[in-house]
């Protein structure tokens, strides 16, 4: 994902928090990172890290395989239908890549759903680092790309004993990582862009879709991701609301955090309201230090209480 500059009025920000504001004390201690909806972050933490032992899921690699695989198998024993989107996709330079999206579907029956997001592969090079030989690194990708995914398989143990109350479908998306931002962004944002256009269902819409991705980081804050907050508000507000309402508004903060480039952006294009929940303030990003000891199990009780409460209460 790409950062871009951006200057918002206070007004707006405000106008969007409304009620949330009553939310802001500190969240609450999730007890053996357990919480109220039934989400374990314990076990998020280690499906997260059950990712990263493969090693880099870089598009095209021996690991990425195994780790499709292991999603596919996780998903298939919680969810009730499980749809892989297998394609090859071409870069710039004329290389084929094999990519997967995996769409694991909760009541596919009905018709009012929720669409979550995260990108399961994760970034070739680590042009953020600090030295030449360590730019040349994968990036281990625990944070980004791992947690998400840790975080939705998690859901899942809930999803399957807990009947959400609408229908649910967690997108594990492939190749978002895989390029350059720019701009222009060559090679980034595949599996997204393919999704918006192999959508599982002519006219499918959504209700709410949000993006999970990097909420994992120990230091956890996500501000307003500003293209979600200009283009799809009252999903904001429903999350934040709900974050709130947890005891999370120290976490889920009202104050802008830019416009970021990521895989929420082709989904909006393509007319669903899908909202980006990230946390860019994150030192190892685009690194070979985004490794497991940077996240931790309590941020992704956190937030995965949060996307449980959503699709689960009433």
């Amino acid at each position: 994902m790409r950062l871009l500059p951006v200057v918002v009025l206070a007004s707006l920000v405000a106008a969007c928090g409304g009620d949330a504001q009553k939310g802001s004390a500190a969240p609450k201690e999730a007890r053996s990172t357990t919480t109220s909806t039934g989400f374990n972050g314990a076990a998020a933490y280690n499906y997260a890290k059950a990712q990263v032992d493969f090693g880099p899921r870089v598009p095209g690699t021996p690991a990425a395989r195994m780790a499709g695989d292991w999603i596919i198998k996780q998903m298939r024993s919680r969810a009730d239908t499980v749809i892989v989107q297998s394609f090859t996709y071409t870069t710039a330079d004329g290389k084929k890549l094999p990519l997967r999206n995996i769409l694991a579907r909760f009541r596919p029956g009905l018709k009012e759903r929720g669409l979550y997001v995260t990108h399961w592969d994760s970034r070739p090079i680590s042009e953020s680092a600090a030295t030449e030989a360590e730019r040349k690194m994968p990036v281990p990708g625990a944070n980004d790309g791992a947690s998400g995914v840790g975080m939705f398989v998690a859901l899942g143990d809930v999803l399957k004993k807990t009947r959400p109350n609408v229908g649910v479908d967690l997108l594990f998306s492939d190749g978002e990582d895989y390029g350059q931002f720019g701009p222009p962004e060559v090679d980034v944002l595949i599996g997204s862009k393919y999704f918006a256009t192999h959508l599982p269902s002519p006219g499918y819409k959504p209700l709410y879709g949000v993006l999970w991705d990097m909420i994992g980081d120990k230091d956890l804050r996500i501000p307003y991701e500003m293209i979600s907050f200009q283009q799809a508000p009252e999903v904001v507000s429903r999350v934040w609301q709900t974050a709130a309402d947890l005891g999370y508004g120290n976490v889920f903060v009202q104050e802008s955090g830019g416009e970021v480039i990521d895989d929420h952006v082709p989904l909006l294009h393509a007319g669903l309201r899908v909202i980006d929940v990230i946390d860019l303030t994150y030192p190892p990003h685009h690194t070979p230090y985004d490794t497991m000891d940077k996240i931790s199990a309590k941020s992704l009780a956190t937030v995965g209480d949060v996307a449980t409460a959503l699709v689960t209460r009433r």
